[in-house]
């Protein structure tokens, strides 16, 4: 594929769609560069980018094709960019296989139950098998869907690695866009199950501590609503009270990092298993994992209008640690 020229993107472009911005540098329609884009590939940083809808970075270096013509012979060399995006993220990986256990599936989406202790994608400090690898291993085409697929392939949202419970993974880059779009502006139900260390003053609240991320704790950290941070709500229930614990239901009307954990962590009722958000002093219950489950998801799936609920129930190892609780 033979190349005009090679433009650096500046900060006003930053954010810009590839194919929208290659329509504003070249005038071609944005359906003709689509196409293009699909089924050549554009390159970006020195590699071949099919996604229309990738987003740019300032720095990024983008070659302009000379022409939007498709040719045989462009078709002919072009690599088989579905395997080469699956190769770079099939690296050998060390522990154990991830357990892909499937609630729904159709065209668009995959609702998995994650386990506790699985990284939901690849970090920079860890090499093991992640949700988004055994995404890909079961449908390759994931591998090319998103806005940084090598690093996280499909995923529109997390659960913290200790974290079970309900997740939606994207199969297309349409079904990523939606569900992006429906997660940003918080058109999505979802709810956990937590265990609390001590006892809570009120059985129903409504948390709005502002959520910052901490210089040097390494961690988040819960603010007064007047001072500076992002917005972050989290309406609880108490379902039972224990001796030295509380079950809570809790409805999340944001996403932030670590919210569940920062927010009961700055009422002094830190989540039970949790070793970074801790309390000292404090007497708590022992616990290889958080006690923590993302027990309900609900939202409008690509392409309908009425919402679907997909639930996966507490582990029983959780449900075994409460039965043993003495209940007041």
């Amino acid at each position: 594929m033979n190349t005009e020229n090679t433009h650096i993107i500046d900060s006003f472009d930053a954010k810009k769609r590839l194919d929208v911005w290659l329509a504003i540098q070249t005038d071609v329609s944005r359906s003709k560069i689509q196409k293009y884009i699909k089924k050549v590939g554009v390159k970006k940083n020195g590699e071949l980018v099919s996604v229309p809808h990738n987003f740019l970075d300032e720095g990024d270096e983008v070659e302009i094709p000379k022409s939007f013509e498709i040719k045989e012979e462009d078709l002919l060399v072009k690599p088989n960019l579905e395997e080469t995006a699956t190769m770079k993220i099939k690296k050998e990986k060390k522990g154990k296989k991830v357990d892909f256990k499937i609630i729904f599936e159709n065209k668009d989406v995959i609702v998995v139950n994650k386990d506790a202790g699985v990284l939901v994608h690849p970090t920079d400090s860890s090499n093991e098998e992640t949700m988004m690898d055994a995404a890909v291993a079961y449908d390759p085409k994931i591998a090319m869907v998103g806005d940084k697929p090598e690093q996280r392939a499909g995923i529109v949202h997390r659960l913290d690695r200790m974290t079970s419970g309900v997740m939606i993974i994207a199969r297309n880059q349409e079904a990523f866009l939606d569900l992006k779009n429906k997660f940003a502006r918080r058109f999505v139900r979802k709810k956990y199950h937590a265990l609390l260390n001590g006892s809570l003053d009120k059985d129903h609240e409504v948390l709005r501590f502002k959520i910052a991320r901490s210089k040097d704790l390494g961690r988040m950290v819960a603010r007064p609503e007047q001072q500076p941070g992002k917005e972050a709500i989290t309406e609880f229930n108490v379902l039972e009270r224990y001796a030295n614990a509380t079950e809570v239901d809790i409805d999340m009307h944001t996403g932030r990092t670590h919210q569940i954990r920062a927010h009961f962590h700055a009422l002094g009722n830190p989540v039970v298993g949790d070793e970074l958000y801790i309390i000292r002093k404090q007497k708590t219950i022992k616990l290889d994992r958080l006690w923590l489950h993302a027990y309900h998801l609900e939202l409008s799936l690509p392409g309908e209008n009425k919402a679907s609920v997909f639930t996966a129930p507490v582990p029983r190892k959780l449900t075994k640690l409460t039965e043993s609780l003495h209940k007041v």
